[in-house]
This record gives C-alpha cells, structure tokens and sequence, in this order.
C-alpha cells in the first residue's frame, strides 16, 4: 500500500524549510580525506529534520554527497549503481549535459571555480544560523573527527538582501507546495494547473506526477548494516536507500547587477521609470513582486491566503498574446503554469480530442510540456552586497565585488526536472514559438549555428507589431556546479555504516 504521509523525522529540513530566518549560512565544499573518519563523523552529525519544532532551533546542518563522494565514503558498487545516470555521472561530467545546459563559452565547466573536470567535491555541509550565530555554529560542526575526515575545497559564504535576489526583485514566491499528506491523487491527466505537487516529485520511495516510483538504490534486506532502512514500497523484499531522499542541484551564479542595469539605462534613455519596466518585462513581475499577469479571481489548488501566496495565485491563460507577460518572461519560462491538456477540455470526449492535439484554439497551444511534471523546489542564498539600479549605472569602484545566487534545487528527477527547465524552457530559443532569445536573465548568448543568434528579446503589443530588444549581453555567468544526494535520516545512519561487517 502505497504511504499517504510521510515521516518527517526521517527528511532532512531543508526539504522543507528554507530556513529564511536563518538569515547566516555557509556552504562548505569538503573532499573525503579519510572514509573512516568521515563516516564517524556522519554518524554523530546533527542533522536537522523536517519536523515541525515549538521553538525555531538557533541553526541546522544539512548534508548531501556527490556520486564520487558516495564512493569515496565506501558505499558499496552495487547500491551505487541503483542512482541515476546523470547523478553518476555530474554536472560536468558530459559534454552533451554542458552543452544542453548551456554551460559554455566563458560559462564551460573548465572554467569554473568549483565543481569542474578537477575539483568537484565529495560532501556538501549546509550550515544556517540566526543572526550573529554561524561563526559559533560552524566551530561546533567541525569538532570531533572533522580534520581527519575532510579537507575544504571552498566555503561558499552567503548574504542577506532581505527577500530580494542581486537585480533588485523580490525573491522566492513561486514555489509549489508539496503534498506531505498524500492527498493528492496524481493519476490521470490534469485539467487545471495546481501548485499542490506529488510527493515523489521531491522525495525518492514516493509515487511522482505519473503515479510512479523513481528508480532508486534498493539493497538487499538481508543485509544486517541496512536495518534502519523502510522496505521499498514497490519492492517490499527489498530495502530502500533512497527513501526520503533527494537531489540537491547547486550552481553558482554570478550576476551582473551593473551590466543589466547599465544596458536596460541605455534602451530606456536613462529614464529611471521605463528603464525599471523593461526589467519587469524580461523578469514578469514588478520589483515588489507582483506578477504582470492578470491574478486569477478563482482559487488555484495549492496557492494559499497569505500577502505572499497571493503573488502566486495566477496563470498565463488570460494573457494567450503575452502582451501582459512576454512569452520570453522569466517567470513564464521557469513555470509556464500550464495543465496536460489545452483549453481544459471537462467532458470525456473533448478531453480526448483535446489529448489527440484537435482541440487547439492557436499555434502555441499544445507546444510546451505540461509544467506538473517539471517542478522544482528553490532553496538559494545571495552573495555579495545589495546594489540599486540607481547605484548600479554609476561607475564601479576600483574594489567592485562580486554578487550573484548559489543557486540550489531539489528534485527526484535530475533529468526530467531541473536539466529539462534548463534545456528545453530557460535555454531554448523556440520556447512557446519563439525564435532567437534565451531566457533575457540566464541566457549565455552564445549563438547557435552561423545565424542562430540568441540574444534577443520580443515585447507583443496590444497593437501595432511587437517591440524588440537586440543584442542583449550575457547578465549571468555559471562559476561551479554540482549534483548531490541529500539522504534521509536513515539512509545517512546507513552510509555510516557501509564499512561495517555484514556478518
């Protein structure tokens, strides 16, 4: 039978926590120096759970492998093959994945700070703390076997830009909720979009959008270091490694807050008000956050009451010209907020019809994927000190530092969640029937072919033909990346355990 909630004492936090008020936090990027000595500290680290707590703790731990580092703490050959084939093999691991991701150029993994061909890290330890806290906190997790077993690669330190990303735009608002109860039913097509997603979407040993368990690493219940492990639901002889358990993608993107509002200062004639509402075009929100987007005067499954949850509660089914939000959009792009069929075809017939590609009412109906399948959970952190736009066409000083998003996702399927957004939304240049523009933020620029430019941007207009930006430079360069695996509680006790005997 399958779970229809989950056990949130066996989740890692962050699977359901941001964390926001932990406004301190460092990423340490560590290298396995010693797998004796890294187990024995995984055994004793104090990992936060997904458990609701009275008092909000003063900070957390997390914690998450690559596949090297997986293999590198002695997990044994065969449990290391149950992971996924893009998992195993990295973020830089594949040309093809560079390219399709769009890392290259300037942006190539052999250019990066971390994460490339040579120094791609085997730990990731996520360190979050009230203000004034992390110093203190971070002392603490690195007592005990801490020296023996790591070396650091890199500390990734992070600020606070109260809600707001590097550009100046209110942050962190679209985000789906996740299903913890199991209330939803995730069989059969969609008719209307809902922020309410599947729990095996987010978490491995859970059905996904297709009714589905995701391949994952199973063990053999006989095994006496696996007897904390839950049995797989879809294969109760076996034990499951992966239950809740997920990947963690984590890029570092460096923003170019001065370039993108020096270049929109030069469309806009230096005119403080259009230069900010040719921004809020390319994002599809204002700078307060407010979706450009007609908001939807019916309850969206899954968006709740709050200020905050009202920012989310729209679709892009009014605005079928992208005269109000531009196809292009970043928002649109990231979560275009459509459902399995077009039109949402309510009687059985047409809704046939309408799934054999009949129904369509216009070209760029039926020409996206259906966004339930693609969802992704943001947990990143700013770096580098807030700057506005009025500061931001000024000259730099000599001393100018960087700014940008360690950018970090969860999701059950690398490749048919986050790679995919990447490709086929944010990348690709015929997104929702357009042709010659990336994503206007994260968009490499880098043309395709001999003419397939890719640095343009399209504004539909009410009337008369569309306005068109040319020539837009690259705002966002990738600097590190990695995928990792954040397991659950259970999972980790059994990683700590890998080297034990099995007699």
């Amino acid at each position: 039978m399958p779970t229809r909630s989950i056990d949130p004492s066996d989740v890692q936090g962050l699977v359901r926590f941001g964390y926001v008020r932990m406004t301190e936090a460092c990423y340490l990027l560590l290298r396995i120096r010693d797998k004796v000595a890294a187990r024995a500290w995984c055994s004793m680290a104090p990992v936060a759970t997904a458990e609701i707590q009275a008092k909000l703790p003063d900070a957390a731990l997390q914690i998450a492998f690559t596949w090297a580092g997986l293999r590198a703490l002695g997990v044994p050959a065969d449990v290391l093959a149950g992971f996924s084939a893009e998992f195993q093999s990295g973020m830089a691991g594949d040309e093809n994945r560079s390219r399709r991701l769009g890392d290259v150029g300037a942006g190539a993994p052999a250019a990066w700070d971390w994460g490339g061909p040579t120094n791609t890290p085997d730990v990731l330890v996520m360190l979050f703390a009230m203000p004034g806290k992390l110093a203190e906190w971070r002392g603490k997790v690195q007592s005990g076997p801490w020296d023996a077993a790591f070396e650091l690669i890199r500390c990734l330190d992070t600020s606070d830009l109260g809600g707001h990303e590097p550009f100046g735009f209110t942050d962190g608002i679209s985000q789906p909720e996740f299903d913890w109860e199991g209330t939803r039913d995730a069989d059969g097509g969609a008719i209307t979009y809902s922020n309410l997603v599947a729990a095996g979407e987010f978490l491995l040993g859970y059905r996904n959008e297709y009714g589905r368990y995701m391949d994952r690493p199973l063990v053999d219940s006989t095994d006496r270091r696996t007897a904390d492990l839950l049995p797989a639901e879809d294969v109760p002889a076996k034990k499951d490694v992966g239950r809740n358990g997920t990947f963690v993608v984590m890029r570092t993107l460096e923003q170019d807050v001065r370039g993108f509002w020096k270049f929109l200062d030069g469309q806009t004639g230096s005119n403080s008000v259009a230069r900010q509402q040719l921004a809020e075009r390319m994002v599809g929100r204002t700078i307060a956050g407010q979706p450009l987007a007609q908001l939807s005067a019916t309850p969206i499954p899954g968006v709740g009451s709050s200020p905050k949850d009202e920012l989310n509660r729209f679709t892009f089914d009014q605005d079928a010209a992208g005269t109000r939000c531009p196809f292009g959009a970043h928002i649109r792009r990231a979560n275009p907020r459509n459902t399995d069929y077009p039109n949402r075809p309510f009687w059985w017939l047409t809704r046939l019809w309408s799934k054999l590609g009949f129904a369509s009412t216009g070209m760029l109906t039926d020409i996206m994927a259906s966004t339930r399948f693609h969802r992704i959970v943001r947990r990143g952190r700013e770096f580098g000190p807030g700057l506005t736009p009025d500061q931001a066409v000024q000259s730099p000083p000599e001393d100018d530092p960087k700014r940008g998003l360690h950018f970090l996702c969860l999701n059950a399927n690398i490749s048919r969640q986050f790679e995919f957004v990447q490709n086929a939304w944010l990348m690709s240049t015929k997104f929702d029937g357009l042709s010659g523009e990336s994503d206007p933020l994260l968009g490499n620029r880098t043309p395709i072919g001999e003419d397939g430019s890719t640095d343009n941007f399209t504004i539909p207009q009410e009337i008369g033909a569309r306005r068109s930006i040319a020539g837009l430079p690259p705002f966002i360069q990738v600097r590190g990346g990695a995928y990792f695996f954040l397991p659950g509680i259970r999972a980790l006790r059994y990683f700590s355990r890998v080297g034990e005997s099995n007699g």
